[in-house]
This record gives structure tokens, C-alpha cells and sequence, in this order.
């Protein structure tokens, strides 16, 4: 780069930049063809020059997302040297810089969580590109795994608090790095009490195995954490836990799998088809309900005696007839059923409100939008008639 143009840059000297232009006009141009090099953004963002980086930008918005020789951006360099303001001004002209990726692929997010933190920066950096939290380094390394490294859990929480507000964030606090550790492995391996509360709080699974095969409890163990173990520990035998959750995962996939096939193309479903199963599915929780009232048998009925025969068990009035394993094993499967109809029933017949969308003006529709038609019946014809 130009010694007076780095010099215009150090001073923020607007009025020698455009001296330089005047002189040659391709003074910025050339910069630009260069892959890797250190623009006069970078030195303003190092700097703190926040009129001189603004008018670079305007004039050379590409610099903006270029690396100089050490692989990092003028976004890198305002958070390494605590410019804050800098940084959310530069936020300001494209907010996706959050995620232009430097040295070893980490970028200005990643940065933030090593340095002193600066609440401000990190949920201004977060609302701005929620999505930055799931860029990854080389290492397949996430902001979590930095932060939980660096011991910041002042970073954690914010972050954890962006994640939660997203579809993915149980995907984002398992995520693992290259040698398989989540955030909670390293927690572990730290014995970083806090930092193990506030993954579990956010739901971390705790019985994902690394590369080495360890869970974070067995990691726990291997370094003698002992509050760490504390924390980790479950009450259950191991193998009875394990079982649990792996249980429990595929309860939740089947039941996933099957509401999605029971539900699927609902509205698509024509009026005859949905009215003849509204039927069917009336019946079958008006004999369902009614079954449960009345069992096979009946009910023990009373009979103004106060004490049973001899040799034969005292029933309550109200009792069911059948043995207690015979009426669960009626009971059980009509429940199902009864359930099942209930829920098919409220998706057929949809009774709770649904958000209406608001009235665009005629002029911001498409033009497909504009021409098609109202409905899918076609309206009556209409004969001209002239009255007196």
C-alpha cells in the first residue's frame, strides 16, 4: 500500500485520500486487485478512524470482506483492538461481516468470545446475524466451544440466549468438533462447574461419546473433576440410564413418524372424504367413551349389605366386574383409540383460529398473484341487461 495513503489512514485525513485519487485513480483499484493485502480499512479499522473507514467503504465496499497478510478483516481487527464502535458501524454496511472467515476460519464472532467481552458488541453481533452462532472454524469449532475454552461464561449465557430463540439450537450446543468433544465435553474436561450448569440448563446431551468414545461424565472421571462428576452424575446405574434415554429417543422418533403420516396432506382431503371420516370418528369416540363408562360385565352394583359372604372378596359399589389385569389390558387399547380420534378429529375440523394475513396493496402483488383468479369455482355467468 501507498505510504501516504496508510499515513491519510492512520490520521483519518478524508481530504489527503481524495488528494491522492486526484493524483492517481487507481490508487484504490489496484489494492483491490490484490487477493490477500492490507487495504486502507484495515488500517482505519486498527486505528479506530471511524469517518475515514466509513468513506473507504462507500467508495470500495469490497475491502470491507478483504484479508490482509495475517488473514483477517477490517471487522477482525476493530474487535482485536476493543472498537466497538467501529465494529457496529462497519455492522451497519453489511451485517453479514460477522461471518467473513479469517485465520484457522474463525471470524469476528469467534474473536469476540477470546477477548474482554463486550455485552453490547456480542448481542448487537447476535441480533444482527443470529445465524453467525453456527460458523464453524477448521477445527469444526463453534462460538460455544471458544467460549467454553476461554472460561467466559458471561459470553456462554448470551449466546446460549440467542440459541434458544432458534429451531436448531439443540443441533448447535451438541454440535462437535473434530476430535468429537461438544461444549460440555470441554466444560468437563476444565471442571468448569458454571459452565456444565448453563450447557445442561440448555438441554446439552450428556451422553454424546467423542472420538475417544468418552461421554463428558467419563471425561470428568479421566481428569478427577470431582464437581464435575457431581454434576454429571446420575442417580441411575449407568446401563439403566443409557437405556432410558436411548428409549426415550426412539419414542419420540416413532411418535414424530407417525403424527406425520396420520396428518399428512389433511387439507388436502375433499369435504365427502372429511364428512364420512368426521362420521366414522364420532363413533368411534361415542363407543369408546361409553365402553369405559360401561365395561364388559359391568359394574359391581350395591346391594344395601354391609358385609360380603364368607369366602368372597368385599367389592366397592362401582367396581368393575373383570379382574383389575383384564380390565387394563380393555382399558389400554381404548384409551389409544379414543385419543387417536380425538386428536384426528380437532385436525379434520380445525378449531383453533389461524393468523390472517394482512391486505397488501393491489400494486405490491406479483403480477401471477394479480392474474389469478379468486377461487377455484367459476363465477356464474352473467347476462347483460338494460333497464328503465
Amino acid at each position: 500500500m501507498d505510504r501516504n495513503l496508510k499515513a491519510a489512514a492512520e490520521t483519518s485525513n478524508v481530504s489527503q485520500l481524495y488528494e491522492l485519487i486526484g493524483r492517481d485513480g487507481n490508487v484504490l483499484r489496484r489494492l483491490d486487485e490484490v487477493e490477500f493485502i492490507e487495504t486502507p480499512l484495515h488500517v482505519a479499522a486498527e486505528k479506530g478512524c471511524i469517518g475515514f473507514a466509513m468513506e473507504i467503504t462507500s467508495l470500495k465496499p469490497s475491502f470491507a470482506r478483504k484479508l490482509n497478510q495475517q488473514g483477517l478483516s477490517p471487522m477482525h481487527l476493530a474487535v482485536l483492538k476493543g472498537h466497538q464502535e467501529m465494529a457496529l458501524r462497519l455492522l451497519e454496511v453489511d451485517k453479514d461481516l460477522v461471518r467473513v472467515r479469517g485465520k484457522n476460519g474463525e471470524t469476528s464472532l469467534h474473536y469476540l468470545c477470546k477477548v474482554e467481552n463486550h455485552h453490547h458488541l456480542l448481542d448487537r453481533f447476535m441480533q444482527a446475524c443470529p445465524e453467525s452462532i453456527r460458523d464453524a472454524t477448521v477445527q469444526n469449532r463453534t462460538a460455544l466451544h471458544i467460549a467454553v475454552e476461554n472460561n467466559r461464561p458471561d459470553v456462554l449465557r448470551v449466546l446460549l440466549r440467542s440459541i434458544e430463540k432458534n429451531d436448531h439450537y439443540q443441533e448447535e450446543v451438541n454440535r462437535q468438533d473434530e476430535d468429537g468433544n461438544t461444549a460440555l465435553h470441554i466444560a468437563a474436561r476444565n471442571n468448569q462447574s458454571q459452565m456444565l450448569k448453563l450447557l445442561l440448563e440448555c438441554k446439552a446431551d450428556k451422553y454424546i461419546t467423542n472420538q475417544a468414545g468418552l461421554t463428558a461424565l467419563d471425561v470428568a472421571h479421566q481428569s478427577n473433576n470431582r464437581e464435575s462428576i457431581i454434576i454429571l452424575h446420575h442417580c441411575h446405574i449407568r446401563r439403566v440410564s443409557n437405556f432410558k434415554h436411548s428409549l426415550e429417543k426412539q419414542i419420540i422418533k416413532y411418535v414424530t413418524k407417525t403424527s406425520s403420516l396420520i396428518f399428512h396432506d389433511m387439507d388436502n382431503i375433499s369435504s365427502d372424504d372429511c364428512n364420512a371420516l368426521l362420521v366414522i370418528l364420532g363413533l368411534l369416540l361415542t363407543a369408546t367413551y361409553q365402553s369405559v363408562l360401561s365395561p364388559p360385565g359391568g359394574l359391581v352394583q350395591s346391594d344395601g349389605s354391609s358385609k360380603p359372604a364368607v369366602g368372597v372378596r368385599f367389592r366397592v359399589a362401582g367396581e368393575t366386574i373383570m379382574g383389575r389385569y383384564d380390565f387394563l389390558i380393555f382399558f389400554i387399547p381404548t384409551y389409544c383409540v379414543f385419543i387417536v380420534s380425538y386428536f384426528l378429529t380437532l385436525g379434520l375440523l380445525k378449531p383453533f383460529p389461524q393468523a390472517t394475513i394482512s391486505p397488501q396493496p393491489y400494486h405490491n402483488l406479483s403480477k401471477r398473484t394479480q392474474q389469478a383468479p379468486l377461487c377455484k369455482t367459476k363465477p356464474p355467468h352473467i347476462t347483460d341487461r338494460s333497464y328503465t
